[in-house]
């Protein structure tokens, strides 16, 4: 992997055999495909994936194979009153291309070229505790760009109408540094 500079944050580019570039609207049914085959996100409609394509194309990212075909995505957007926060909504990897690190090298990039197009220079998230491979991500993210990491619960299992959902953990990661 090597990187690219973009106003002197250094942006990594993707392993080999895989391209980052941003979200596409004609993307929106490979997301929603690869969400729903996760068996662990939850699914928003498949109209939500072509707008979040279209809306917040700048602050998500999508990996291709070599082929072109979508290998997996991280759907992100600014926080309208913290315009220097990224919250990932969704990170994905399309089953055939698991445990390779594409997820952190996904997270990697967009952070570097969010950080670059847009000041970012914090990351949240949430997640729920029996999501391990989510929570791994994320703590290794903040290792890696030695972040602090303040966790504590958003949403109380009881905050969701359904029941059966579990509580989601806030991630608060930064400040990011370069």
């Amino acid at each position: 992997m090597t990187t690219a500079q973009i106003d002197r944050v250094e942006i990594p580019e993707a392993p080999a055999g895989f391209s980052f570039d941003v979200p596409k609207t004609e993307d929106g049914a490979d997301l929603w495909r690869m969400a729903r085959d996760s068996r662990v996100l939850d699914v928003n409609s498949s109209y939500s994936y072509l707008l979040w394509c279209r809306d917040h194309a700048g602050t998500s990212l999508v990996a291709r194979t070599d082929e072109g075909g979508c290998a997996g995505f991280i759907t992100g957007y600014l926080r309208p009153n913290r315009p220097t926060t990224l919250l990932v909504w969704q990170v994905a990897v399309d089953s055939a291309h698991r445990g390779h690190g594409l997820a952190a090298a996904m997270l990697d990039h967009l952070v570097a070229r969010t950080r670059a197009e847009f000041g970012v220079d914090t990351v949240e998230t949430t997640v729920t505790p029996d999501n391990v491979p989510s929570n791994r991500l994320f703590t290794a993210f903040a290792e890696r760009h030695g972040a602090p990491v303040h966790r504590e619960v958003l949403f109380d299992a009881d905050d969701f109408p359904e029941s059966g959902h579990e509580p989601e953990f806030l991630y608060h990661i930064g400040p990011v540094g370069s």
